[in-house]
């Protein structure tokens, strides 16, 4: 145990306290975990039969999701849902809700439905907004909002003379809602009381800060996009997070997507002494059926 401690594996808080592991020596156990064949409680696969029967409006999949992961965890779980510009298409329509809002509905090509308002200072008629909705429609199924931006900003002096008012106005909507859409990436959470019952686990100082993080969730969907990662399973211990107040916690995620593309990322936040055993394949099964789900959908 000395030597273990010497090494920086473990640590006494203070001189009446057990050792317990430190960062390091809870990333060498998580890293062994790794090259062992773990595989997750069969029952999962039971639970997540539910992916097949929330088909239909994305946010609620991705909200259910969520929730299988707190369930199953006992700890938090959370789904980043992809932006939306990024997703290819099959159908897209603008409806003008109030007069500085915009509702843009996306039907994706894997079948599920997105929604967003976009808050806009340019005024567009319905008929206008109905002429755009035509004019993407009609040119750009299989593609999505940002290759349909680029090739019009391209492409411009081809298309002014038809569509001068059309292209001019379409442009601005898409650049006002790129400029929103970096702001509010949205994220699905569940099960934060979860994290309240193990208070012996958790700094509660750093615990509030954990929980005003959860409330503006564009910064932690902003932290979470930047920890993405292509590998099957990414876990963050303590103060690899680099971040004060979550250095309790530890981070296991994943990502989904399909057609090779990564669509977002989904895991679970909880005391660094959860049971990796059981979450790292927990959160590597969730990310796979999500992803089955949605090619399923196409």
């Amino acid at each position: 145990m000395a030597k273990l401690e010497k090494l920086g594996y473990l640590d006494q808080p203070h001189t009446s306290a057990g050792r317990i592991p430190t960062d390091k020596g809870l990333r060498f156990y998580v890293s062994n975990l790794f090259e062992e064949a773990i595989y997750p409680d069969k029952s999962i696969d039971l639970l997540t039969e539910d992916f097949y029967r929330k088909r239909g409006d994305f946010n609620s999949l991705l909200d259910n999701v969520s929730h299988i992961l707190s369930e199953y965890s006992d700890n938090l779980g959370f789904v980043l849902s992809p932006r939306v510009s990024i997703v290819n298409f099959r159908h897209l329509r603008f409806i003008k809700v109030l007069e500085e809002k915009i509702m843009v509905i996306l039907i994706t090509t894997f079948n599920l439905v997105l929604t967003e308002i976009v808050e806009t200072k340019s005024y567009f008629t319905q008929t206008e907004l109905d002429r755009a909705s035509h004019y993407i429609n009609e040119n750009f199924i299989g593609k999505n909002l940002r290759f349909v931006r680029d090739l019009l900003l391209q492409e411009i002096p081809a298309y002014k003379m038809r569509y001068e008012r059309i292209i001019r106005n379409l442009i601005s909507l898409l650049k006002t809602y790129f400029l929103q859409e970096e702001k509010n990436n949205q994220i699905f959470i569940q099960g934060t009381s979860n994290l309240l019952e193990k208070p012996d686990l958790f700094d509660m100082d750093n615990l509030k800060s954990l929980f005003q993080r959860f409330e503006e969730k564009a910064r932690l969907a902003k932290l979470l996009s930047d920890v993405i990662s292509l590998d099957r399973v990414k876990v963050l211990i303590g103060t690899e997070f680099s971040l004060p107040d979550i250095s309790d916690c530890s981070l296991v995620l994943s990502h989904y997507g399909y057609d090779r593309q990564v669509l977002g990322s989904l895991g679970i936040i909880g005391p660094k002494r959860i049971p990796y055993r059981k979450i790292i394949p927990l959160v590597d099964c969730v990310a796979k059926k999500l992803s089955e789900t949605i090619s399923f959908s196409q």
